[in-house]
């Protein structure tokens, strides 16, 4: 029994002392490749070993036979193990440069494939990491896009719209100023109503500005949703007569919302007025309201005859108008993108889709906590 700790003591202190010199070894080179690393660890395992062995025999526990039988055995395991090492590092190597070039094409606006053939279990989960966020970067380059899109037709429309009325205002006013105004009570009325449309312009997009800004402080209240409608239906009544539309809330529930009352009003005002703006003479524009499952549903039906399905998903983005060529009076296209951010702020979210003979814009909230 004591022999037998002897040998232990002496192998593991050899061992040891081959141990100690590689990690010292791998701490000098680890920022080399890792075939070089897998080589070193093997080296490692064989030279401990050997260290062992050796420290045994000079302890007079092996006979000379037996030193040189254990050491030729070590040195063809250190020959196999090393080669396989290499080997395996140069395979590992190999996939990880693959896959650093395939990764290279984020930065090219291209998509990321993973480099064919097997993989360690290691590189195939950072594999996939690589394909999932390839997949968000092209989204989110997709969204962008999309945003400086909108960004420039934003600014080509309110260009047009913003050049239009002051076209107006400078020849209304110079006509004024120098006398030649046929007459000058209509004129006063043209400038009024011309700076009333500005002024909601410019509101519009201050509006839109703190959406996008996230500095949109909302006041929730308990309100009801019969009253929010009730009140919108007023506000959209003068509006509807003068096109001719028939305006109808007769599927409203008293269901309670919690929601900041001015910028729902806001809300449902934008919904209306681009309904009835779209609904020809003696058509109809529907609003409803009731309960569902997962909150309320508010819903605006119209007649315009439906949207294309191609710009439905463009609907609630900003400076959208369905056409370029449409007149000032239709607005800058902020409406609805002012909705949408308005509901979203309100943690709910505002839809889209097309009826027969028009379409349904519906923005769905959460109910009131009891």
């Amino acid at each position: 029994m004591r022999d037998t700790l002897l040998i232990a003591l002496f192998a593991f202190l050899g061992a040891a002392a081959a141990g100690v010199l590689g990690a010292g070894v791998l701490r000098l080179i680890r920022r080399r490749s890792l075939a070089v690393h897998l080589t070193v660890v093997t080296a490692v395992a064989v030279t401990a070993m050997l260290a062992g062995t050796l420290a045994v025999a000079q302890a007079m526990f092996l006979s000379e036979h037996d030193l040189k039988v254990v050491t030729l055995v070590v040195a063809m395991a250190a020959v196999v193990s090393l080669a396989t090492a290499v080997l395996l590092g140069r395979w590992v190597v190999a996939r990880s440069r693959a896959l650093a070039l395939a990764a290279r094409s984020f930065g090219d606006g291209g998509a990321f494939t993973s480099p064919d053939g097997p993989a360690t279990a290691e590189l195939a989960a950072l594999s996939r990491e690589l394909e999932t966020t390839s997949a968000r970067l092209a989204e989110s380059r997709e969204r962008e896009r999309a945003l400086e899109s909108s960004r420039r037709e934003l600014v080509a429309w309110i260009s047009h719209d913003l050049r239009t009325p002051l076209a107006g205002l400078r020849a209304m006013s110079e006509a004024l100023e120098d006398g030649v105004a046929a007459d000058p009570d209509r004129y006063l009325k043209q400038i009024r109503t011309e700076v009333e449309r500005l002024n909601t312009m410019v509101g519009d997009l201050f509006e839109l500005s703190r959406i996008h800004a996230g500095a949109l402080a909302l006041t929730p209240t308990r309100v009801s949703l019969y009253d929010l409608v009730g009140d919108a239906l007023a506000g959209a009544d003068p509006l509807a007569r003068e096109h001719g539309v028939r305006l109808v809330g007769d599927r409203v529930e008293p269901v309670p919302v919690q929601v900041d009352g001015k910028e729902m009003s806001r809300v449902l005002g934008n919904l209306l007025v681009n309904a009835i703006r779209r609904t020809p003479s003696d058509g109809t524009v529907a609003i409803a309201a009731e309960r569902i499952p997962d909150g309320v549903l508010l819903s605006v039906t119209d007649g315009c005859g439906g949207i294309p399905e191609e710009d439905l998903p463009r609907v609630f983005d900003t400076g959208w108008r369905g056409t370029d060529a449409r007149t000032p009076p239709a607005g800058a296209g902020l409406g609805l993108a002012i909705v949408r951010g308005i509901v979203e702020a309100h943690q709910g979210r505002a839809t889209v889709r097309n009826i027969p003979g028009g379409c349904r814009f519906e923005v769905t909230l959460p109910t009131a906590e009891v």
